[in-house]
């Protein structure tokens, strides 16, 4: 036994696993590897930043809800995007970014499409629709680019596709009937969203013909900046600052405002697109289906939204369409790949709150 260990000891001595110390034998620790360092590093940020784009993006229709309760839409929604754009802008600046006036043109004709009546509508029905609800609605958006894409000549319709228009059809249908009972919801409010959705996806559609920038901050950081301007513009002309009674403004629509401006668009947005530059713009998608999942439930336990059989059978024919017709467009992509736009081009630019 002891000339076992002796020859142990010698053979870790001869390896270097063990030196000659104050002549003692020392185990020398074993160094961590860069490599699995580094890619244990990589992994944590990869999950931190899907968390964000799909928790934090799901959470921001809760945190619209709350910061239009005192404040209105429009004053929410221009102060919000006023600040992320400046942030943003001056980001791009400071990495060399300069706008062109061509650019600039481009980022007003988006900002106008993308939060100017896409955001500004959204966060005027959350005065009357449920957080939960508009995040359904807002999940229509690949529908609406698939129909309008088609409209242009631009997007060819598959059977799988087609099945999925007709199912998502169907999911609005069940929160939009007449028949629609949930508490606090406005026929009128669910248009608004509808018709918000319909904005912003007439923005994708339109975004690959228009010269916006390159630098993939300053894409961004320019239609915000200009929407942000013309929802100001639009809040002044509707009087909404006039109306706007800022002593009364509750603690929690100042927390909504901020949580908006922090971590819905600076966070997440910054999330997002480091994410586009490291996985499948396809993996980075999948947010779509996980914010009305996230917007449901915390809707739900915070707020305390009704979660009808109506809203959840609505929530799976919605996110099924969706489905069905992202599998669609990847077959005509792959028989047709001259008529459809890059999958980057749309997948790049889906709506959030």
């Amino acid at each position: 036994m002891i000339l076992n260990h002796s020859s142990e000891i010698k053979a870790m001595l001869r390896s270097g696993k063990m030196l000659h110390i104050g002549g003692r034998p020392v185990i020398v620790p074993e160094s961590r590897n860069p490599a699995s360092t580094h890619a244990r590093s990589h992994a944590i940020k990869l999950a931190l930043a899907f968390v964000a784009i799909y928790v934090i993006w799901g959470s921001t229709y809760l945190a619209i809800r709350y910061a239009v309760e005192t404040i209105p839409p429009l004053v929410t929604a221009g102060i919000r995007h006023s600040i992320a754009g400046g942030i943003m802008l001056a980001w791009a600046w400071w990495r060399g970014f300069r706008p062109t006036r061509q650019q600039w043109i481009a980022g007003f004709a988006l900002g106008a499409l993308f939060f100017l009546v896409g955001h500004g509508t959204l966060h005027w029905a959350e005065q009357y629709v449920g957080s939960g609800l508009a995040a359904l609605l807002i999940a229509t958006e690949p529908m609406f680019i698939l129909v309008l894409g088609w409209m242009m000549g631009r997007q060819k319709i598959s059977v799988l596709s087609a099945l999925g228009l007709g199912l998502g059809v169907l999911g609005v249908a069940m929160l939009t009937g007449v028949e629609l009972t949930v508490k606090g919801s406005s026929l009128w409010g669910l248009l608004a969203v509808l018709l918000g959705s319909l904005s912003w996806s007439l923005g994708v559609v339109i975004s690959p013909r228009l010269k916006l920038p390159s630098d993939a901050l300053g894409r961004t950081a320019l239609p915000t900046l200009c929407g942000a301007a013309l929802l100001l513009l639009a809040a002044g002309v509707t009087g909404e600052f006039q109306q706007t009674h800022w002593a009364s403004i509750t603690l929690r629509s100042v927390f909504g405002l901020g949580y908006l401006i922090t971590f819905g668009s600076v966070v997440a947005f910054t999330s997002y697109t480091w994410l586009l530059q490291r996985v499948p713009p396809a993996l980075v998608a999948t947010h779509t289906y996980a914010n009305p999942v996230v917007a449901v439930i915390l809707g739900w336990l915070l707020a305390h939204e009704p979660l009808s059989l109506r809203v959840v059978l609505a929530s799976m024919a919605i996110l099924g369409a969706i489905v069905l017709i992202r599998r669609g467009e990847r077959v005509v992509r792959a028989t047709v790949p001259d008529v459809v736009p890059s999958a980057s081009a749309v997948e790049r630019s889906e709506e959030c709150a």
